[in-house]
Parts: C-alpha cells; sequence; structure tokens
C-alpha cells in the first residue's frame, strides 16, 4: 500500500510519491472537473439536456440519467480477462442496449460509467479537442498536474504500477483512464476543491449529493452520498469526506479530502488486489491522524 498526503494546501511527505498508478474511477472526478469548467465558461449549462439525451449533464454527472453500465455485461468482464481486444464504444452500447433507459431521469440512481463515456464525449464535443488536450486544458494545467495524463493503449501503460493486471487495455475503460503519481491525485483534489477551477457556487452544486442511504458493510461510510462526479459523505471518526474511489483489475486506488474547523487534508492510498473497504479506511486513518482526531 502506497499513499500522499496534503495538509492544508501544502503536501506532506508521502511514501512512494513517484509510484504512477491507474486512477480507475478518480478519472470521473476529471472529468466532471471539466465539464463544470465548461458551464463556468457558459459554454453549456447544468441542465441542459445532452444530445445522447432525455437526460442532463447534471443527470450524468451524478448518476441519475437512467442509464445502465457495461460493468453488468458477463461478457465485458470474460472478454478483459481473456485480454481481448477492446470492443468499439458504440458495440458496447449497442451490447449494452444502452438506449433503453433503465428508470425516468431524475428519479433514481444508478452507477453507470456509460454516462461518464457520454460526459467525455460532451467536453470533446464542446472543446472540439481531443479528449486529453482538452483535460490538460481545462483541469490538469489549471490544478498544476504535469505528470498525469490519459493512457488509450497498452504501451501508455508501461512503467505504471497496474497490479496484476499487467497486460490490461485501457481501452476497456469507455470514459478514459487516468494515470498519475499519487502526489498529483492527492494535490489535484485538494486544489480543485480549495476553488483553484471555479467558484464557490458550483463547488457547491458539484458537493450537492444524491443520498444513497445508510451504512455499506465492510466499508467506512456512514451516510455515503454522490455528487457532480465526487463520492462525499460521513465516515467512521466524524468527518466528511469527498473524492472518489476507483478500482480495476489488479488494484484500488481512493483519493479523499476532508475539511476540520480551518484544517483541511487530502489523501490518496493505493494498493494492489480488490479490497475497496481496506483502502478507503486507509485514506480515513490517515487523514483523521493528520488533523489529530485519530
Amino acid at each position: 500500500m502506497v499513499f500522499s498526503l496534503v495538509r492544508n494546501g501544502s503536501p506532506l511527505t508521502p511514501a512512494q510519491p513517484e509510484t504512477t498508478v491507474p486512477w480507475w474511477s478518480y478519472t470521473k472526478t476529471l472529468l466532471s472537473a471539466a465539464a463544470l469548467t465548461l458551464v463556468r465558461d457558459g459554454l453549456i449549462s447544468l441542465d441542459d439536456v445532452v444530445p445522447e439525451g432525455p437526460f442532463t449533464l447534471r443527470q450524468l454527472l451524478r448518476h441519475e440519467a437512467g442509464l445502465a453500465d457495461y460493468g453488468e455485461l458477463a461478457d465485458y468482464h470474460a472478454a478483459v480477462a481473456r485480454d481481448d481486444t477492446p470492443w468499439l464504444a458504440d458495440d458496447m452500447l449497442q451490447r449494452l442496449d444502452a438506449t433503453r433507459l433503465r428508470y425516468t431521469p431524475g428519479d433514481g440512481w444508478r452507477y453507470s460509467n456509460v454516462g461518464y463515456l457520454y460526459v467525455a464525449r460532451l467536453i470533446e464535443r464542446t472543446t472540439g479537442l481531443p479528449l486529453e488536450e482538452a483535460l490538460t486544458q481545462r483541469a490538469f494545467s489549471p490544478l498544476g498536474l504535469s505528470r498525469t495524463r490519459l493512457a488509450t493503449t497498452r504501451t501508455d501503460l508501461a512503467g505504471v504500477n497496474m497490479g496484476a493486471a499487467s497486460t490490461y487495455d485501457p481501452g476497456w475503460v469507455y470514459h478514459g483512464l487516468l494515470v498519475g503519481p499519487l502526489d498529483e491525485a492527492a494535490l489535484g483534489l485538494d486544489r480543485l476543491l480549495a476553488g483553484h477551477l471555479f467558484a464557490e457556487s458550483l463547488l457547491r452544486e458539484m458537493q450537492t449529493v444524491h443520498a444513497l442511504g445508510g451504512p455499506i458493510p465492510g466499508r467506512p461510510w456512514l451516510s455515503p452520498g454522490y455528487g457532480l462526479g465526487l463520492m462525499q459523505g460521513e465516515v467512521e471518526g466524524g468527518l466528511t469526506l469527498s473524492g472518489h474511489t476507483g478500482g480495476g483489475p489488479g488494484s484500488v486506488v481512493a483519493v479523499y479530502r476532508c475539511v476540520n474547523g480551518n484544517d483541511t487534508a487530502s489523501c490518496a492510498v493505493f494498493q494492489e488486489g480488490a479490497n475497496e473497504g481496506a483502502v478507503e479506511t486507509e485514506a480515513v486513518q490517515r487523514l483523521l491522524a493528520i488533523l489529530g482526531k485519530g
């Protein structure tokens, strides 16, 4: 297990800070941040219906669009396990019957990577740029993330700690897979939620959550919720965390920030394996220790 820590905007000495890892679904937080800069600049609205609709950007970002998820397909997991060449995105959408909404947008909640594929496409359409270039301009550079990149081929994962999934093809992550060092994961979230990209009004929108019920067995969440590209909720120890956990074949990453009075702390933790609860709990414990609550 490796980690990186930030307190009150300043990095603390982490263990193995240069370790480059897959960010898995923490990628969604950066996609959301880039999409919200388009809202900031008046190019789109959170409540505009997107071309893939009848759902809005807000509903996509908060998993309220009624979409299914390709993780539900047994054939998908079998193909990944065989190291098959990734399906084309439109092929995946057809296999999933993605145009058939599973509930009326806004009337439910269902985690969907497909929704973030549509967010990525919206970013590209609106900016007229390839996704990595758009993310660099709108998120990476403003947040000081010089070593974060988008992995699209197996070659792009050379030198990345993929755990047991050394032959993984990032094309299986249809919204895109970011890779980078843990110190940039922690710093990026810290700066994002400190207001380096947009004003307080958009930060409030980002952190307005769909409540997901009570405690999750085996994980530290007491009252989990999902905002705009953020997992957020109260955890053991009395803190409210904002950030994202991500998991894929071979590893898990958890990147979270919390506020305690005038103090802030951010933590990014990476571990080989598949135990999301253990990685989240490690992040919680380190944040509690930083803030003197552990």
